[in-house]
């Protein structure tokens, strides 16, 4: 492997936050509801923060699979929006420091990647990385939003109950750095938010509250979610007129919220985390898994790459 530090470079004299929690979340994987993505806007409603380190896209990101948007005007180039990797320096409500790590998804070197996000936790003394993500369940929208806690030692998840005992889904860099720094003795955990297949291509701000709540909880930080509730609350309004205006659409709900009640009801117990019985198999969440990630990319113009990814 090559060095790892040729990845990246530390701002000189950038100000960072004593024993820091690091979030932790990149674009091009499952993000269902795009709540991740609205999670990390709601983070950086207040402003940008100030960059602590950057990663060089350029050794990380394949162009031609999702090509960065140039301006032209009339006979010339007038803009370029490159791709951006970096870790910034943001604050609580209560003024508590915290890093954000956030961009896309490195195409290549996952290992060296994740070996420099270790070194970066090490150097910045990090004492906990959080990732975040949305994933798209037989869920109805009616019913408390479930959440799949994971985590490099026990305690990270205490509490928390566990949806299915194993699953093997396609791989992310972000899950891959979490392993990796399991390994190398670092607390890391992450929390993947349930959004109801139906609503996983639309945004689903109701699911980046839910991260947002539990990042709160977990890092010890004043998180306002004030921004989100307002938009949840629209978004409720939304799919409601949307589901009574499709009987096939009311069906579904109704059918989901009836296997959702019948496992609850059955004795099971339930927490805010997720849901045990037969809801669902973990051969069921890795195959919707990969019908979202191609139902996206079949959605792809060929030519200019996803837009999402």
């Amino acid at each position: 492997m090559l060095d790892p530090a040729g990845l990246y470079r530390l701002e000189p004299d950038a100000p960072t936050p004593p024993e820091p929690v690091l979030v932790m979340v990149l674009d091009g994987f499952v993000d269902a509801g795009a709540a991740a993505r609205l999670a990390i806007d709601s983070l950086l409603a207040s402003g940008p923060g100030q960059r602590v380190a950057r990663f060089d896209v350029d050794q990380l990101v394949d162009y031609r699979s999702r090509r960065p948007p140039l301006r032209f005007e009339t006979d010339r180039w007038t803009s370029y929006s490159a791709p951006e990797l970096d870790v910034v320096a943001l604050a609580d409500t209560g003024g508590t420091g915290f890093l954000l790590l956030s961009g896309p998804e490195p195409d290549t070197q996952w290992e060296r990647f994740a070996a420099a996000v270790e070194q970066l936790v090490a150097r910045l003394g990090v004492r906990l990385v959080v990732n975040m993500t949305g994933i798209p369940m037989a869920v109805p929208h009616t019913r408390p939003i479930g959440v799949t806690v994971h985590g490099t030692s026990p305690d990270l998840t205490e509490g928390h109950d566990a949806l299915f005992a194993n699953a093997e889904v396609p791989g992310s860099a972000v899950a891959l750095t979490e392993y990796r720094l399991g390994e190398a003795g670092h607390a890391a955990m992450g929390f993947a938010v349930h959004v109801p297949h139906y609503l996983a291509r639309a945004e689903y701000p109701q699911a980046a509250r839910v991260l947002v709540d539990h990042l709160a909880v977990a890092a010890g930080l004043y998180l306002s979610t004030e921004a989100l509730t307002a938009a949840a609350e629209r978004a409720d309004r939304e799919i409601a007129e949307q589901v009574a205006g499709s009987e096939e659409v009311a069906q579904v709900v109704a059918a989901l919220e009836r296997q959702y009640d019948t496992v609850v009801s059955g004795g099971t117990e339930r927490s805010g985390t997720g849901l045990g019985g037969e809801l669902p198999s973990a051969d069921e969440l890795a195959a919707e898994v990969e019908r979202f990630l191609a139902d996206r990319d079949d959605d792809a113009d060929p030519g200019e790459g996803s837009a999402d990814r």
